[in-house]
């Protein structure tokens, strides 16, 4: 079953990448969120949604080291256009009684039972998990400690779980071995009759997670960090970073939730423009499949500023997982057009440029920081037999202008929306312009104008026939 790839294939997987690489903001899909740093996706299908919750890397770090405070959440239908809910946990609101306030590292939600449970480590401390009602949070504390408590370093990072068909859940976590307890329906505690006191250590074999040679020459496993686990077709899989520092990603598999494990070779290779550790999640969504990791590509991106990135793919015959190739492009095609006949979210984003999120109580998340020359890029907008208006709901202290134009930042201009001062930047107003006429599906752009200095802050758009 193993995946094995010539030295030709790889030579020329990297050639394609580096093609990629130059090809220019217009084709870039990856990473997908541009507005901030993320990183260790981890991605839930729930009610036909993909949600996909990541780590939150600060613009400026400390120490030249991780620096990070918050869980982040976006969202998406077509796997193109991705919403932006804002900070859904933080170590600071969440989670008071930890100590460290740095160190919200990998993280994994899932359903059960219509509640939804957030693993979160706590870097040095061990693993805690946080509950909410809705994939939005707001995620609450019961425990008021660790479920995993730990006073390792690095040892128990990257919770992920999984829930097979039986209701067993599991949650395996670790770094640089891995771990795993069988959780009670409740997810909040673990069955403690097995391992120690409950926990498992998983024997680190070579024909498990493939050999390595270690800095001191002796001999260990690929295996480093960042399990993903999951299940398809009576298949056990776990994907996991490997090969040391630069990560690569790796994968073996069972027929058991448990294990023996089965090495099965790597699914991404080294590539430039990857930073040195990576964290993967896969997922199957309406028919496809895809694959998240993480890479340090953005403007002042780096190993401590990562950013999310997706690439589709099909598994094999036998069910092995194909080389995948890190690209700019990423998905190629939108799974639904988006219709801007409703309220659609200005944090509804393809990509972007210069702007940030920000949010509030009242209104949510918008779009904020917007300077001269920064826009928005949504794919695969369909007008339909054509609109005639335009509204965007903006709030400002200065005012500008957005750009309303079809297929590229300087494409075809079909209308400007002048946004007035409206007296301080959460006085919310709603303007309109007419627009051209246009009919079928577009890449439609917001280019923001006006003055120095920020803009206005952008909150919802819609068309009017």
């Amino acid at each position: 079953m193993k995946y094995k790839k010539s030295n030709m294939y790889r030579k020329a997987s990297l050639l394609i990448l580096m093609v990629l690489l130059f090809a220019g903001s217009a084709y870039a899909q990856n990473p997908i969120v541009q507005t901030y740093f993320t990183a260790d996706p981890a991605p839930m299908v729930y009610n036909d949604t993909v949600f996909v919750y990541t780590s939150h890397d600060e613009d400026s770090t400390k120490a030249n080291f991780f620096t990070m405070y918050d869980w982040r959440c976006y969202s998406t239908t077509d796997m193109v256009n991705w919403t932006d809910h804002g900070a859904v946990a933080s170590l600071e609101k969440d989670l008071p009684w930890v100590n460290k306030k740095n160190g919200a590292w990998a993280v994994q939600c899932i359903e059960r039972n219509g509640k939804f449970y957030l693993y979160v480590p706590i870097h040095g401390t061990g693993i805690c998990v946080l509950v909410a009602d809705s994939p939005y949070g707001p995620f609450i504390d019961h425990l008021g400690k660790q479920l995993i408590d730990s006073d390792h370093l690095w040892q128990d990072i990257d919770p992920t779980v999984f829930i097979d068909d039986d209701g067993q859940a599991y949650l395996y976590w670790g770094n640089p071995s891995v771990w795993y307890v069988k959780l009670n329906e409740d997810m909040i505690s673990y069955d403690k009759s097995i391992g120690d006191n409950g926990v498992v250590s998983v024997e680190m074999a070579a024909e498990s997670f493939g050999e390595s040679v270690k800095k001191d020459g002796t001999l260990g496993t690929k295996y480093v960090e960042g399990p993903w686990f999951y299940k398809r077709n009576n298949l056990y899989y776990l994907i996991y970073a490997a090969n040391g520092v630069p990560e690569s990603i790796g994968y073996s598999t069972s027929i058991s939730p448990t294990g023996p494990w089965k090495y099965q070779g790597l699914i991404m290779e080294r590539y430039p423009k990857l930073s040195f550790t990576n964290h993967s999640g896969i997922i199957d969504y309406k028919g496809n499949s895809y694959f998240f990791y993480h890479n340090e590509a953005l403007p002042n991106g780096g190993g401590f500023r990562r950013s999310t990135c997706v690439e589709q793919f099909v598994y094999n015959a036998d069910g092995s997982i194909p080389s995948i190739v890190p690209t700019v492009e990423g998905v190629k095609t939108s799974l639904e057009n988006l219709n801007p006949f409703k309220r659609n979210e200005a944090e509804t984003i393809a990509w972007s440029e210069g702007l940030k999120t920000a949010s509030d109580s009242k209104r949510g998340v918008y779009v904020s920081q917007i300077n001269n020359g920064d826009y928005i890029k949504v794919r695969s907008v369909d007008f339909a037999k054509g609109a005639k208006k335009f509204e965007a709901t903006a709030a400002s202290k200065t005012g500008g202008k957005i750009e309303i134009r079809l297929g590229a930042k300087d494409g075809q201009l079909i209308g400007v929306c002048e946004i007035a001062n409206t007296g301080s930047a959460d006085t919310w107003k709603t303007f309109t312009t007419k627009v051209e006429k246009v009919k079928g599906v577009h890449d439609l752009y917001f280019v923001f104008e006006g003055n120095d200095g920020e803009l206005f802050n952008f909150d919802a758009w819609e068309f009017g026939k």
